[in-house]
């Protein structure tokens, strides 16, 4: 296996084969769909302001404060596109399959936000004063990678974060006990899932050119992960919530997200690594077990920080 340490030029121009591939694959897969055949329109009214409606009020929708927590989390993430479009541009570049897929990737988040607030406004399953000032704080503030301009941790990361995604719609469609909500967020789901497998593929493609140096990003955003969203208005008591709620927490991310990616890489079969990757391997076995002793300590408490936080 070879050890040669790739220049990030030399890297974008040897995947670019791997990146037409896969964007072959994923454009023949990726279903077509529309975001306003998931918003029932005529469930809706005007609120107050300008149209002299009704003022928002929780009693509006039957959902659980949780449940709102995690939709405005969700549809905060999905907002910061053109910050999320500048990071990709930027280390991807605008230039053959790579940069055809930087748009396209674009364009398919773009329907994600759309839809969410279209259907949350529609439904009144949010103040829509409350969030779009979060929205505008938010974006306002913008997002900047941990792994900025780092092509192949930019990789790892992706590849990690859109897999977490995925799953965090999916459950807080599941978890708001609303069938067309749910409807409308494993449609979002699952073109998450797609963009995790161009993501992981690519970096699948990169292990076998840059074995050592892969590991190492892997190791670095593993044991760094954060989702994008943490910049959000009270993220981190929300996230909690949302953990409590069982919608993202300690053991998805590890049994559902890291544990399954890294099963596809095959990360503890890979041979003949230098001293730095096999360190690098090593130190992500330890992160691991002690991701594994948190998610059962969180586990353990989970009732009792349920009442203490008053989280049904």
């Amino acid at each position: 296996m070879s050890t040669t340490a790739w220049t990030q030029t030399a890297l974008l121009l040897e995947l670019n084969q791997v990146v037409e591939t896969e964007l072959n694959r994923h454009t023949k897969v990726a279903k077509e769909w529309f975001p306003h055949d998931y918003v029932p329109w005529s469930d809706g009214r005007n609120y107050d302001g300008l149209m002299g409606g009704e003022p928002w009020s929780p009693d509006d929708a039957p959902i659980s404060d949780v449940a709102r927590s995690a939709l405005i989390v969700n549809l905060l993430t999905e907002d910061n596109l053109p910050s999320y479009h500048h990071e990709i541009a930027v280390i991807f570049g605008r230039d053959d399959a790579w940069g055809e897929w930087v748009h396209r990737w674009t364009a398919e988040e773009g329907r994600h936000s759309a839809a969410m607030r279209d259907y949350m406004s529609v439904k009144r399953l949010v103040d829509p004063v409350d969030l779009e000032r979060h929205r505008m704080s938010h974006m306002s503030t913008g997002y900047v990678s941990q792994h900025s301009g780092d092509m192949m941790r930019s990789l790892a990361y992706v590849s990690f974060q859109e897999l977490a995604t995925r799953i965090s719609h999916r459950n807080t469609g599941t978890y708001t006990n609303d069938p067309l909500c749910e409807q409308l967020l494993q449609r979002i789901a699952a073109d998450e899932n797609l963009h995790m497998i161009f993501y992981r593929n690519l970096l699948a493609g990169a292990l076998e050119l840059a074995p050592d140096q892969a590991m190492c990003a892997i190791r670095d955003v593993v044991c760094n992960f954060a989702m994008p969203g943490t910049d959000i208005p009270g993220f981190q008591r929300k996230a909690v919530e949302i953990a409590l709620a069982g919608i993202y927490d300690l053991r998805s991310h590890k049994d559902e997200v890291v544990g399954p990616v890294l099963r596809y890489w095959k990360v503890w079969d890979l041979e003949g690594l230098g001293a730095e990757a096999e360190a690098a391997r090593d130190e992500l076995d330890r992160f691991l077990a002690d991701l594994e002793a948190q998610a059962v300590r969180f586990e353990e408490k989970r009732e009792m920080l349920k009442a203490r936080m008053g989280v049904a």
